[in-house]
């Protein structure tokens, strides 16, 4: 990107700047929900885009998410591009500018917007909306309809998007292609490979929710029994710490492996060469290299909450841990529940499944859909090695996959180490050069679809 903008590309920044400061946050009780903030903030993606608005079909579902309809030129299965417009919660707190106030700072490749929504997942949204208005001034019509399904609450599990994939499979549409946010353009996460590496999500992660409760008798804290309920606890939760899940490496890593092994040098290279081999050391390895390479190979367990007495000198008669577990492409629920009840080894100790989803089905890495989603990368990256993954966090596109077996994960940015760590933290922001990338992905893919 140049120093200077163009008029067109200020006034893209600018619309995306306006609807980052709608505070449309999901914060953990619906109840609590700014409904109002939601209800402008549509309201202003219909006057900033006006000719998207023009020539697709609105329909709201669930109250709130939103479903733009653009026909295509002739009859078939349409593609869907996902995003979706609520945020996690953010207070001022830590942040170096205000978390609504949109502010852009700095100057040519380093101009920055920091937002909460810039990565997760406004920025998405609004590539969408700004590469569609463009396609839809300068007159292009899709081959095939394109759907454009935007959730409203993906951040606390998502009923919009269970019901856009209600409604759409009564319709009994079958999506050729979907795209969500997922994957993105990163380095430095792979031995050996210094170029830029695109990973598209082709799969993910089970998501289950587990409480670990310990009920027993209570009484003053000045006489505690030798084994307090909440020392139960705390010895059930080191001894799940203790015992990690078994590593190994699924289809996907495999495939992962060999694709990027193949841009590595020296033992790297050899070992991707001879997974069959080497396949069992490249996992425990794997496990070993740091937490998002640990998380790539075995499914995870993270004591998230606790609860205990409501007095300071009271013994806990019923003492609790939530634990947030994410299961590992190829394991399962029951396999999960399993292995917690070996580690924790105590009958005292109950272990309550809240919710708990298996890992979504793998999406192929083969034929059209996902040679455009590849090409489109090449395209849009110089140079990127393009790599299917099993993503780690949960998004609507599982829910997507009741209706279509052509699911995936990515999100048009390239982003750093340090950027990822802003996702539903502190100081989230986008470089501009970031965005405006993004923006002619997208351009790019809608004109192969």
């Amino acid at each position: 990107m140049t120093a200077e903008l163009t008029p067109d590309e200020s006034a893209a920044i600018e619309r995306f700047r306006t609807l980052l400061r709608f505070r449309t946050e999901s914060p953990p009780e619906a109840a609590d929900t700014n409904w109002a903030e939601f209800e402008a903030f549509r309201a202003a993606v219909a006057e900033l885009y006006p000719a998207l608005s023009a020539a697709l079909e609105l329909e709201l579902v669930d109250g709130h998410s939103m479903v733009f309809r653009w026909p295509g030129r002739a009859e078939g299965e349409p593609a869907v591009l996902m995003a979706h417009y609520d945020v996690v919660p953010a207070s001022d707190e830590g942040w170096v500018y205000p978390p609504f106030a949109a502010e852009m700072v700095g100057t040519g490749a380093d101009r920055t917007i920091w937002s909460r929504g810039t990565l997760d997942d406004k920025g998405a949204l609004v590539t969408i909306l700004e590469a569609v208005e463009r396609r839809v001034a300068a007159g292009f019509v899709p081959e095939h309809e394109v759907l454009l399904c935007f959730g409203h609450n993906e951040e606390v599990f998502g009923s919009g998007a269970d019901e856009i994939v209600r409604v759409l499979g009564e319709r009994g549409v079958r999506p050729r292609f979907v795209l969500d946010e997922g994957g993105a353009v990163v380095r430095g996460v792979f031995p050996g490979v210094e170029q830029p590496i695109a990973v598209v999500g082709v799969s993910e992660k089970g998501i289950m929710t587990v409480e670990l409760v310990v009920e027993q008798a209570g009484g003053h804290a000045s006489t505690p029994p030798a084994m307090t309920a909440t020392a139960r606890l705390a010895r059930a939760i080191d001894r799940i710490r203790r015992n990690p899940f078994p590593v190994s490496l699924s289809e996907t890593n495999r495939e992962m492996v060999r694709t990027l092994g193949a841009h590595a040098s020296g033992p790297i290279r050899w070992a991707a060469d001879n997974l069959d081999k080497t396949g069992g050391i490249l996992a425990r390895v794997f496990g070993q290299l740091g937490d998002e390479t640990s998380a790539m190979v075995r499914t995870t367990a993270a004591v998230t909450m606790l609860s205990g007495s409501m007095a300071a000198n009271a013994l806990a008669e019923r003492a609790t841990a939530t634990v947030n577990v994410r299961i590992a492409v190829g394991s399962s629920v029951a396999e999960t529940i399993t292995h917690l009840t070996r580690a924790v080894r105590d009958d005292q100790v109950r272990i309550v499944v809240v919710e708990a989803n298996e890992p979504s089905p793998t999406s192929p890495t083969h034929g059209p859909a996902w040679e455009l989603l590849s090409r489109t990368i090449e395209e849009t990256f110089a140079d990127t090695i393009v790599t299917p993954y099993i993503m780690l966090g949960a998004s609507d596109a599982r829910k997507y996959t009741r209706i279509s077996e052509h699911v995936y994960r990515f999100s048009p940015f390239d982003m750093s180490g340090d950027e990822r760590a802003t996702l539903h933290a502190v100081n989230e922001r986008i470089r501009v050069s970031t965005y405006l990338r993004g923006i002619t992905f997208y351009e790019a893919l809608i004109g192969g679809l």
